[in-house]
């Protein structure tokens, strides 16, 4: 079985190493708009399907990376140290163990956070790609974008769709080693798409998604529909954005959004991440689409809705979600 080390190395060969003072990187939070919940593999963090999402701009992770002095990794996120011990702080020093160049090296890193972590808004797919960009920029390795997906997809899978702006699809791939498991930006823009994030509860998730995942392939009995499903709504997501034909854009992410929580929901035990404010939420949608307002919404793993809207529409969905964060994804 190929460990995570020999994809970085599979990657590295060949490339020699010109360190920097620093490496500065910032990547974009995405939004799947047809999911992908599931691994085949998850030491290398493939996935069982592909899946599409959309970037959020300006909504993201910046990471400063140097080398550090010290015992030990020293970790600061949005300016707080963080102890060893904290989940964050564990994740990313065993990330980073995949680079280091001899055990005494040591990092510092900076992480800044423009969404909230760990709630459903894909910070970690934001902070591994400014990462995986951070690690290459210290060491001088000039990679590749495919090269950049592969190594950022190690750190949290999602991250692997966190390196383009724009609508980004994440190859499955079907090679054990996983060097075909990849994300690439599709061509099309759509400068009057917006994604308005609805912050209903910034708290950390109860059920991380790594660990929902690999609950929902072991228990739920409908899992088996899914990997169809996924391939049906892929399909339809990219015509419906070769067409511009926004309408069928919205109801293909948010039955698939849906589809997704209902799987996690016939898994044993239940994992349901919606609170009341989320079931208030997607029944105001469904009230305003009803009244003539095209609007449509998206759910990842946590409580928070994504609306799904155009430009035209901005002002009255300003009215109606206070406090909603629009974010143009074609500037």
């Amino acid at each position: 079985m190929t460990s995570a080390r020999q994809v970085v190395q599979t990657v590295l060969a060949g490339r020699e190493s010109n360190p920097q003072k620093a490496g500065s990187a910032y990547a974009p939070a995405n939004i799947a708009l047809v999911k992908y919940w599931g691994k085949r593999d998850e030491a290398l963090n493939l996935p069982v399907t592909g899946s599409l999402s959309i970037s959020l701009g300006p909504l993201g992770s910046r990471v400063e990376l140097a080398r550090g002095t010290g015992a030990g990794d020293g970790i600061w996120l949005n300016e707080e140290k963080l102890p060893g011990d904290s989940s964050f702080a564990q994740r990313a020093s065993a990330y980073l163990d995949l680079f280091r160049p001899s055990p005494d090296f040591v990092f510092e890193l900076r992480a800044r956070n423009t969404v909230p972590t760990a709630a459903g808004f894909a910070s970690s797919a934001s902070g591994f790609a400014a990462l995986a960009k951070a690690v290459a920029g210290l060491f001088g390795w000039g990679l590749s974008t495919r090269e950049l997906s592969i190594l950022a997809r190690l750190g949290s899978g999602s991250a692997a769709r966190s390196l383009e702006e724009g609508f980004v699809e994440w190859r499955a791939g079907t090679a054990a080693d996983g060097m075909d498991s990849f994300a690439e930006r599709l061509e099309a823009e759509w400068p009057e798409l917006r994604v308005g994030a609805v912050v209903l509860c910034a708290d950390e998730k109860p059920v991380g998604s790594r660990a929902g995942m690999r609950r929902s392939v072991a228990t739920c009995e409908f899992y088996r529909e899914w990997p169809g499903r996924v391939a049906k709504d892929l399909a339809a997501l990219k015509a419906a954005i070769a067409k511009k034909d926004f309408a069928a854009l919205g109801e293909t992410a948010e039955a698939n959004a849906l589809a997704m929580h209902a799987l996690m929901a016939a898994t044993r035990p239940p994992i349901v991440y919606a609170l009341p404010e989320t079931v208030a939420a997607m029944r105001k949608i469904w009230a305003l689409r009803q009244d003539g307002l095209p609007v449509w919404f998206t759910m990842d793993a946590g409580p928070n809705v994504k609306l799904l809207f155009e430009a035209k529409d901005e002002a009255t969905i300003r009215d109606r979600f206070p406090g909603v964060e629009v974010v143009a994804p074609f500037g």
